[in-house]
């Protein structure tokens, strides 16, 4: 299935539109709550969730970006931008290899081998994972126990993913599945440098992504600083659950019951709902948004490809002409020029043997 991926551009595109349709029935689906819920709320508060959204969004491409650049290949931003948001949609596809295929096959469009690519994806779903995980067991306990009691096995998996992520023992689980796999190691592992490059951007990702949660939490309960604290785990916990929840598209269904439960100690779950819902929605259209940017501003690049008549072609026969009798040459003129004397030489050599005149050289 991966290799016809690669091929067929058709099977791209369907895969495109299928995308596009799971995520438009998502929103048609939740428009009903969605929209009384955006009823209650201020539009400047949505309009500024939907900006973190976005801007969390990129942060988070730009902690891949620097990943996959610490694995050998950096890509600019417009590329970058069109490979990890035109996948993303693959995400509202039921089954999660989707977006990983997808991923990798637009890689490939920018001359990254499948093998860096692949591993990029993987570390990169690592670290956002982890790094949600430790922001949601830093932040709950201090503001909604009882999500950190319901979700402890999210919780419990933090240290363990961080302790993976440093780079000597990430560098040795990468070549050991590799060598499972049958295929050669990396040429770079990820080093210090990049990987805690990448930890900030996803940082920077996680602190936009509550903030998202956080302006419609406030906007209907006015909450402060603990408020803040709620959204930040709140929401990466529900995330990370998303996620680890494989077989539901982007998460949907169990996102929204981790974020209702984390919500639970500030508002009543009728509250708690609007506030999920309306996050789904406005991270779905971000998703939409960044998808049609990289499709805007970014190309994947045109093979070069040596047609019959160009002028390498027409080089490579001008090395193999033939020397007419009678032609006289030039010293560097035709490389069959000393060819053509030896035989000359040759014919008068016989000739004198035998009595016979030789052959005689036009005079010009």
């Amino acid at each position: 299935m991966l290799s016809r991926l690669r091929t067929s551009p058709w099977l791209r595109a369907a895969l495109l539109v299928t995308g596009l349709g799971f995520c438009a029935y998502g929103l048609m689906a939740e428009w009903p709550q969605a929209h009384a819920a955006l009823g209650r709320l201020h539009w400047y508060s949505v309009a500024a969730a939907a900006l973190a959204a976005a801007a969390g969004a990129g942060c988070m491409m730009l902690a891949w970006r620097e990943l996959l650049a610490d694995l050998g290949s950096r890509l600019p931003l417009p590329a970058a931008t069109r490979v990890i948001f035109v996948a993303q949609l693959a995400r509202y596809v039921p089954g999660a290899v989707w977006t990983f295929a997808a991923q990798v096959e637009l890689g490939r469009d920018h001359q990254v081998p499948g093998r860096r690519g692949a591993t990029a994806v993987i570390v990169g779903l690592a670290v956002a994972l982890g790094v949600g995980l430790l922001t949601a067991a830093a932040t709950l306990p201090l503001s909604a126990a009882s999500a950190a009691r319901q979700y402890w096995w999210a919780l419990a998996i933090a240290p363990v993913i961080l302790l993976c992520l440093c780079p000597p023992v990430l560098g040795r689980m990468l070549d050991r599945a590799l060598a499972l796999a049958g295929r050669k190691p990396l040429e770079r592992t990820p080093s210090w440098s990049g990987m805690a490059k990448a930890v900030g951007w996803t940082a920077l990702g996680w602190l936009l992504w509550g903030l998202q949660a956080w302006v419609v939490i406030r906007d209907m309960t006015g909450g402060g600083t603990k408020v803040l604290l709620l959204a930040l785990g709140g929401y990466a916990l529900a995330w990370s659950a998303g996620v680890l929840a494989v077989p539901f598209p982007s998460g949907i269904g169990p996102r929204e019951l981790a974020l209702v439960a984390a919500l639970a100690p500030v508002m009543p779950r009728g509250a708690a709902l609007v506030v999920a819902l309306t996050s789904r929605v406005v991270m779905t259209a971000s998703d939409l948004a960044w998808a049609g940017v990289g499709l805007t501003i970014a190309r994947p690049p045109a093979r070069a490809a040596t047609q019959p008549g160009t002028r390498s072609a027409r080089a490579g026969r001008g090395r193999h002409r033939k020397i007419t009798p009678g032609r006289t040459t030039l010293p560097g003129q035709d490389s069959g020029a000393g060819q053509a004397a030896g035989q000359a030489a040759q014919a008068a050599g016989q000739a004198g043997r035998t009595g016979q005149p030789g052959p005689v050289s036009p005079v010009r």
